[in-house]
């Protein structure tokens, strides 16, 4: 029999036996229990944020693999910020400031997942999701930011990866 693979969004350190993973894992007569476990303990550290897992069970022996990924980077962001949401309208109201070392600190998570080919793209790519959700960086916009990247303004911070 074919393995059955199932791709979920939960809280981290939260999940449940409830939808969407029991609803989807019940019929392969997997031990919900047992996946919930493994979830919260593989998100544990993820705890507030929403967290992408992917569950692939053999149904005949009723084994299962937990595959983590990370969090969205507007998530990253808003947990470093610790506010709830971004910013209704990003133009006209801020909702955080952020430092560059919080940006770089995203960008190294997430730069695998961002297909960027250098630290600088990835902040560059983190800090146009920041200019989406209505954060400043450093006090100032994140297309600010980008220039003085281009400029070499933070060459330094960017070359300690």
């Amino acid at each position: 029999m074919q393995k059955v693979t199932v791709q979920a969004l939960v809280d981290g350190g939260k999940a449940s036996a409830g939808p969407p993973i029991g609803p989807a894992l019940g019929p392969t007569g997997v031990n919900l229990y047992q996946v919930v476990q493994k979830i919260n303990e593989l998100t544990a550290k993820f705890k507030g944020l929403k967290v992408p897992v992917t569950i692939i069970v053999n149904p005949e022996d009723k084994s299962f693999e937990i595959e983590v990924g990370l969090p969205p980077t507007s998530a990253l962001i808003l947990s470093e910020l610790g506010v709830e949401k971004g910013s209704k309208d990003a133009k006209q109201s801020k909702v955080g400031n952020l430092s560059m070392d919080a940006i770089v600190r995203i960008a190294k998570m997430k730069s695998e997942k961002l297909f960027a080919n250098s630290l600088e793209a990835a902040v560059r790519t983190v800090l146009g999701t920041c200019l989406s959700m209505g954060v400043t960086v450093e006090g100032k916009n994140p297309k600010e930011i980008q220039k003085e990247i281009l400029e070499g303004k933070y060459k330094e911070l960017l070359s300690q990866a």
